[in-house]
């Protein structure tokens, strides 16, 4: 497997056609790499494109002013999970309308014009399907694409890139039914390579160095059909259903509150437990 930056890449904005300046700077770079030789695209078939969304976004003109950055964390937000207080305001923790649970529901600043904020793109499936699409007819390369954004993670320090949206591309290896090594069955393994392919991508984007766009070369087993054209890979019976099949269901998350939130609302319920059993405000006030 190999992974390097697509180089080339101008800034985007509102309205720009996004597949074709992928596509140029594809072009661009294989008349580099042939020096002199016919040149095509520096694009094979299998590989897979991770696009931060930020790009994503401001061809889709998702900026907004930054005086509005709160309101537009509240205007994205479909839940709190968790609140803290710092010296220099609140952080939120929230789950955004794209189903997401990260910080400020994904508002961000860095990489931006001076004065505005970005927001995920509406549907960051729906983005990729689209940017796929082009990207194939354009190449007649059978190619997946994901969308990364950086996110933290419960338990762990830092942050890493994810992908919120994918198409073409399996982003879980789903292994259940298969045998280890020593033959002992594997009930519950399903990587999330479309995590890891959004990390590894990230490994050569960096933050900083202007390269919205990482090309994957030697992972075409997680390529598939597009669903317009055949939402069945080659008979495997493996669907492409974007990135949204990696958000665990609300019924199945064992860390839906942050931890205060959670104890607060254990107290709550346990005070007024209290006051329907008859104690005093007092009594059920007690830990």
């Amino acid at each position: 497997m190999s992974v390097f930056a697509l180089e080339g890449i101008p800034e985007v904005a509102a309205g720009d056609d996004l597949a074709g300046l992928i596509a140029i700077a594809a072009e661009i770079a294989d008349i580099a790499v042939a020096a002199g030789v016919a040149a095509g695209t520096l694009l094979r078939h299998g590989d897979i494109l991770a696009v931060t969304s930020k790009i994503v976004s401001k061809a889709e003109g998702r900026l907004r002013a930054a005086a509005d950055r709160e309101q537009a964390i509240t205007d994205e937000t479909v839940r709190v999970v968790a609140t803290r207080a710092y010296p220099g305001g609140v952080t939120r923790i929230v789950e955004n309308r794209q189903g997401l649970v990260m910080a400020a529901a994904g508002v961000d600043a860095s990489n931006t014009p001076d004065g505005f904020v970005l927001l995920l793109p509406v549907d960051p499936d729906a983005s990729a399907r689209a940017l796929c699409t082009a990207l194939r007819a354009r190449t007649g390369l059978r190619l997946g694409v994901v969308i990364t954004d950086t996110a933290g993670r419960p338990w762990r320090e830092g942050q890493t890139d994810i992908a919120i949206g994918a198409a073409g591309v399996a982003v879980l290896d789903d292994l259940r039914g298969t045998t280890d090594a020593h033959g002992r069955r594997l009930d519950v393994t399903a990587p999330a390579v479309g995590d890891e392919i959004a990390g590894a991508a990230d490994l050569v984007k960096g933050k900083a160095s202007g390269n919205p766009v990482a090309v994957i070369r030697g992972l075409g087993r997680l390529v598939l059909p597009l669903p317009a054209v055949d939402p069945v890979a080659a008979g495997s019976g493996v669907v492409d259903r974007g990135a949204a099949i990696l958000l665990r269901p609300s019924e199945n998350d064992m860390f839906r509150l942050g931890s205060a939130e959670a104890e607060a609302l254990g107290y709550d319920r346990g005070y007024a437990a209290g006051l329907a059993a008859g104690l005093t405000a007092a009594e059920a006030d007690l830990p």
